[in-house]
């Protein structure tokens, strides 16, 4: 269709974790970047590679692409050369001793029930079992005595082999085997399992690289630790969607365009390292987005960019009034701020895009698909002499849990049946520039993020703002610490990349009382972490308020938070 009339769908799947390591001890602290890892990322890139005709962009935050680069290196170093897993869970699956302590059982068994009971668990007779023995041992810890060790390696090892992609599940000899095996699993069975793990970990970056040398995927990229540009930049941007919204007492990030600079920079840097290439867009962290980020992206070399819907409307709303804002054919353009303007920012189709993520999991694939293609039909014939292109974006691993078999009937059926379609065009956001797709001119942006259009999931609640004057303290003691030059050079490197974790947008997402107690608590104890580490990273005793919790949850959101719709439902 290059260079004709006609709808191009653009699929942008955005892959990222925060960064969960222990930067001055080496330990993982959760488990969720080698887990995803072999279940979502494997997936993704092997879907895209069985249908000759697809396309999709793949964005990957670089502080994930480290990990991932670590969990390799780790698992190769523990298999050659005998040196230590340095994440307890993935330790545990080859432990030869495990805990004898109840506690540390009880921490054990716990860690291996957070799963999707309904679409894994459930699957597997053998790991039902196992799941409903642990409960009434978890009502009383010390029971927990007479556990025997068989229980804990079968447990720990379904718990891996239950998060193991659907396409590896499907094509490889050993995982059939040890599911038809069911129990009783040995040492060596354990550490073979590590194996397969070790190669489906040491092969994604490679295949994406090699996903991207052959066409059907273009690679984007975000800031390196995943922050909130906008905020970086001018707390005050968040009045822009939200005029009433109540801000911490941190008036302004002592200096967020040089840190802002930074992630950008070393992102880049990142980026070039493991796919030898560089990149021609970026996903902006949360897909946050003001004029001065604009113009920082641009400046970078960016040739485009993306965002919300709802970021779109604002703008459209301040700019050109109501009746803009209600064009149907909006979302289908790409705008470039100013006439002069070179970046090219596309817009998120909410609708389309939260079908996937939260409503077509429960339904059968081929309804779902069939939906999915009915609206984009509808939208392709409303338009049948024009170049535009719809952009469905969303997080690229956490919905597919929700699905029966992670996604492979839906996510196979989607890809063949949009890369033989007669009309719709499968296509990146670098091709439709490419094929002249039309750009409209923004004269002004409305800051905001593609939830909401706004930044409400990092700023504005009582315990996001207390995150960001703790930020801000530790802050001003870097810049403190810089300025006496009491830190060496290699000090001042170690500094800045644990200062980039604490500035990463996940631990913001997840302080505020309507999300869930676990998931709170696993981000806050991260995020005090974090900042402890900088602080005894520049020489200098944490605050004793990094000793105290200061968030706490009792919510129960849609997908256990971990996604939001692009649009508020209330």
């Amino acid at each position: 269709m290059s260079g004709k009339n006609g709808l191009r769908i653009v699929l942008c799947w955005h892959m990222h974790q925060p960064q969960y390591c222990d930067l001055i001890s080496g330990e993982y602290k959760l488990p969720w970047a080698y887990l995803h890892a072999i279940k979502d990322y494997v997936d993704m890139a092997a879907h895209i590679e069985a249908v000759p005709d697809a396309r999709a962009v793949i964005n990957f935050a670089p502080v994930l692409l480290e990990q991932l680069d670590d969990y390799a290196a780790q698992i190769s170093g523990f298999l050659r050369d005998h040196k230590a897993i340095r994440d307890p869970l993935l330790a545990a699956l080859v432990a030869p001793v495990l805990p004898a302590h109840a506690e540390q059982r009880m921490e054990l068994v716990n860690n291996c029930l957070r799963v999707n009971r309904q679409r894994i668990v459930e699957r597997f007779p053998a790991y039902l079992r196992l799941v409903e023995l642990a409960g009434p041992f978890l009502e009383n810890c010390k029971d927990l005595l007479y556990v025997s060790d068989q229980f804990l390696s079968d447990l720990v090892f379904w718990y891996h082999l239950g998060w193991l992609g659907e396409t590896v599940r499907r094509n490889d000899l050993r995982v059939q085997r040890w599911q038809e095996q069911g129990n009783n699993f040995s040492l060596h069975d354990r550490r073979e399992l590590l194996v397969l793990i070790g190669e489906l970990l040491s092969g994604i970056i490679d295949c994406y690289a090699d996903l991207a040398d052959s066409g059907k995927v273009e690679l984007a990229v975000s800031p390196y630790a995943h922050p909130i540009l906008p905020l970086m930049l001018d707390l005050q941007s968040a009045r822009e969607a939200m005029p009433d919204v109540l801000l911490p007492e941190l008036e302004f990030y002592q200096g967020g365009e040089e840190r802002a600079r930074w992630h950008l920079r070393e992102g880049v840097n990142v980026f070039e390292q493991y796919f030898r290439r560089k990149p021609t867009g970026c996903w902006p962290s949360e897909g946050s987005i003001s004029k001065p980020v604009l113009e920082l992206l641009e400046e970078y070399g960016f040739r485009w960019t993306a965002t919300g819907e709802t970021v779109l409307r604002n703008s459209l709303r301040k700019t050109q009034g109501e009746d803009a804002v209600a064009a149907h054919d909006a979302v289908l353009q790409g705008y470039r701020l100013g006439e002069d303007g070179k970046l090219v920012c596309f817009f998120r189709d909410d609708k389309l895009s939260d079908e996937i993520g939260f409503n077509y999991s429960t339904w059968h694939a081929d309804d779902a698909v069939a939906n999915f293609i009915h609206h984009l039909e509808q939208v392709a014939a409303a338009h049948p002499d024009r170049k535009l292109a719809l952009p469905v974006i969303l997080d690229g691993e956490n919905a597919w849990e929700h699905f029966p078999e992670n996604g492979y009937h839906f996510l196979r059926s989607l890809y063949e049946q949009l890369a033989a379609h007669p009309t719709l065009k499968l296509s990146t956001f670098s091709e439709c520039l490419d094929d002249g797709v039309e750009i409209a001119s923004l004269s002004d942006i409305v800051s905001g993020s593609w939830v909401y259009g706004t930044f409400s999931t990092w700023i504005g609640d009582r315990d996001k703002n207390r995150g960001w004057d703790m930020l801000g303290d530790a802050k001003r003691a870097f810049d403190r610490a810089c300025n006496t030059g009491d830190l060496n050079s290699e000090q001042i490197l170690a500094a800045q990349l644990q200062l980039a974790v604490c500035e990463g947008s996940d631990w913001f997402w997840w302080f505020g009382d309507y999300n869930p107690a676990n998931s709170v608590s696993d981000f806050e104890s991260l995020f005090r972490m974090h900042l402890s580490n900088l602080y005894n990273l520049l020489d200098q005793e944490p605050p004793e308020y990094l000793a105290h919790t200061f968030a706490r949850g009792s919510g129960d959101p849609a997908m256990g938070g971990v996604m939001r719709q692009g649009q508020a439902t209330d």
